[in-house]
């Protein structure tokens, strides 16, 4: 008869080998449970401080970027709100269908109260948003009745040609000052000459009665030749060399003509933020739609 010998027996020399493996493995699960790490690395105190100054540094811009995301308000008109200036003004859509429909039949908001009354907003809108009402000229400064004393004007051919004037002939003119002169002279230099004898109302730091002394001996009579530019083509930066345009309203204007694809008119830009109907008056007259 056969014997059987079993697989797990193990010679002293074999057992020995597998107890020194089992007493290898013990020391490293104690050693790895008890093993306590070095000491964490300590940041000293000048160390902190220009972390700190750095992560303020961080914090502030931070700031100055969320300022600039939050949508500006310029002066408007609230006859002319679309209905995406209303949506970010906080209307809703029945308050901007009032008004649109108020404008539709021909006519006119001239007033705050009247704002109210056709769009129904609350006041807590109203009181945020009406601050920055534009309303034309006409409306908020009524034409005072002439006054009885009649004034001498020249006539045409009779007056000097404007453009042409020089800082002698201003000077000759009573109540004129040689400050007020020099700024008329370069003012005239600046923009290339004069288009209409209102352009001299454009002058700063001149008061308006020496200014129509100036318009009763001097007009336009050579208008200065003109390089017209196209409204739909412009840039921004050829848009802000027109006299009284500044480069926010240059870059309001290309995003208008890009959201509306194109400009057909130039009465289009008094719908614009910011845009008066005095400034449009001066800016129309250097530019064309093509």
């Amino acid at each position: 008869m056969t014997s059987f010998k079993s697989h797990f027996l193990y010679d002293r020399r074999k057992r020995s080998g597998i107890i020194f493996l089992i007493a290898i493995v013990l020391v490293v699960i104690i050693f790895t449970i008890w093993y306590t790490p070095e000491k964490e690395y300590v940041i000293s105190q000048q160390e902190k401080e220009v972390i700190h100054a750095f992560q303020s540094q961080i914090d502030s811009l931070k700031r100055v970027e969320l300022v600039k995301r939050v949508p500006k308000i310029f002066p408007f008109n609230p006859n002319y709100i679309t209905d995406y200036k209303g949506y970010t003004l906080g209307m809703t859509v029945e308050e901007i269908d009032r008004l649109h429909h108020f404008r539709k039949n021909g006519k006119w908001i001239n007033s705050i109260a009247d704002f109210k009354k056709i769009t129904k907003v609350p006041d807590s809108i109203l009181n945020k948003i009406s601050p920055y009402f534009k309303f034309p000229d006409w409306v908020t400064q009524p034409k005072k009745r002439k006054s009885k004393a009649k004034t001498l004007w020249k006539s045409y051919d009779e007056k000097g040609m404007l453009n042409k004037v020089s800082l002698e002939k201003l000077m000759a003119i009573n109540g004129m000052d040689s400050l007020s002169a020099i700024r008329v002279i370069r003012h005239i230099q600046k923009i290339g000459g004069y288009q209409m004898d209102s352009q001299i109302y454009d002058v700063y730091g001149v008061h308006t009665n020496v200014k129509k002394k100036i318009l009763n001996e001097y007009t336009v009579k050579e208008k200065p030749t003109i390089d017209y530019i196209n409204v739909n083509t412009a840039t921004a930066s050829d848009l802000s060399t027109i006299p009284l345009v500044n480069f926010d309203l240059a870059k309001e204007i290309v995003d208008y003509r890009i959201l509306h694809e194109g400009i057909r008119s130039l009465d289009e830009l008094l719908k614009l933020d910011g845009m008066t109907t005095y400034k449009f008056d001066r800016i129309k007259l250097y530019l064309l739609v093509e």
